[in-house]
């Protein structure tokens, strides 16, 4: 194998598919990137096991072949090369991989390329292309609602459900649960629902945007699905196990609905989290036209601010993890949002005014008076 590329272009790519390269397997293959070159051109490949990446490079090929070289190094050499041209030679009789540029010379050695799995092909039966922009703003609404609790893995998923016009995903971690419906100017040519990684959707939608991919294709097979945005593709399992139901979880009626500004609410709620450290909670009471938004960490401080709000009734106070309750109000954008509330101790739903499809539903803390 010999082929010669672009620095610039080798240093980009080689940092987009080394996101999926293993950082813990016993198998060296998977810590590597997987290097082809053949008469249709050049492509980069990472894999976790979990997802995978294949990625376009743009070069001119001398000779074709395929190499495993070392993820972490490699980026870390091609980013120190002086010249603008690279040219990477594999060494049988040596197993390694010249790389020059310029005056500088490198000898790299290979990993096992018959360890490297082969990673799915996109296209095929089923496939549907779904809007980017529309793929981006969902994920990006839902994606911190999901767990990070291995021991659960059926919550590290968000659900995604797309059919006609809508695009809908969800999320949660048992504490809280965010949904978005997204409206698609175009219906789909199909439909499909799958349980698919957080971590392997926040990815995507880093590719979408790196690359402004106008759409993005999908195929599912038995238990994995293949995205292709932009030339890169991206597989990645799909997580076995009943997701949670959504509809069952959120609640049909509340005592409260308040109006408030999104910028506003969430200004104050950032301001005041500073002193609710040490797992503190967040406290938010309500009286006749005023919220009081406090926290108080032992050792630390408390504070304290006032708000107007057309709240009206009995006073009372609920809790809230800080960041889970930041989180939701920022996923509002702009304008007003809609805060709803039953009692201090079940759930309040945020959700845009704008009717956007957007609702983030979040368990309270039970406080100590």
């Amino acid at each position: 194998m010999k082929l010669e590329t672009r620095r610039e272009a080798l240093f980009s790519q080689l940092q987009t598919v080394t996101r999926a390269a293993s950082t813990r397997s016993a198998v060296q293959a998977l810590s590597g990137v997987h290097l082809q070159a053949t008469g249709g051109g050049i492509e980069l490949r990472a894999t976790d096991m979990e997802i995978g990446l294949r990625v376009p490079l743009e070069g001119d090929v001398v000779r074709e072949g395929a190499v495993v070289l070392p993820a972490r190094l490699v980026v870390d050499v091609v980013r120190s090369l002086p010249a603008e041209v690279v040219t990477l030679e594999l060494r049988s009789a040596e197993q390694d991989v010249e790389l020059v540029s310029g005056s500088a010379n490198f000898h790299i050695r290979t990993l096992r390329v018959e360890d490297f799995p082969p990673l799915p092909e996109p296209g095929g039966d089923g496939q549907l292309d779904v809007p980017g922009g529309a793929l981006v703003e969902t994920v990006s609404k839902v994606g911190r609602a999901a767990s990070r609790d291995e021991t659960r893995p059926v919550l590290t998923g968000i659900l995604v459900s797309a059919g006609e016009s809508e695009l809908r995903m969800a999320a949660t971690d048992s504490y809280r649960l965010a949904v978005k419906d997204t409206q698609l100017e175009e219906p789909l040519a199909g439909s499909f629902e799958a349980n698919v990684p957080a971590r392997a959707l926040q990815e995507l939608t880093r590719i979408v945007q790196q690359t402004g991919a106008d759409r993005v294709s999908v195929s599912l097979r038995s238990n994995q699905v293949v995205f292709e945005a932009g030339g890169v593709v991206l597989s990645s399992r799909l997580i076995d196990g009943q997701f949670p139901n959504v509809r069952q979880l959120l609640p049909d009626a509340f005592e409260h609905e308040l109006a408030l500004s999104a910028a506003e609410i969430s200004e104050v709620v950032r301001r005041i989290s500073l002193l609710a450290q040490k797992n503190a909670p967040l406290r938010l009471t309500f009286s006749e036209g005023e919220l009081t938004v406090s926290a108080r960490t032992p050792d630390v401080g408390e504070a304290r601010e006032t708000v107007p709000v057309p709240f009206q009734g009995e006073p009372f106070e609920i809790g809230f993890n800080p960041d889970f309750l930041r989180d939701g109000l920022e996923a509002v954008d702009a304008g007003d949002l809609l805060l709803k509330l039953i009692s201090p101790l079940r759930p309040g739903l945020i959700q845009a005014a704008d009717d956007s499809g957007f609702q983030y539903l979040l368990m309270p803390i039970r406080l100590n008076v």
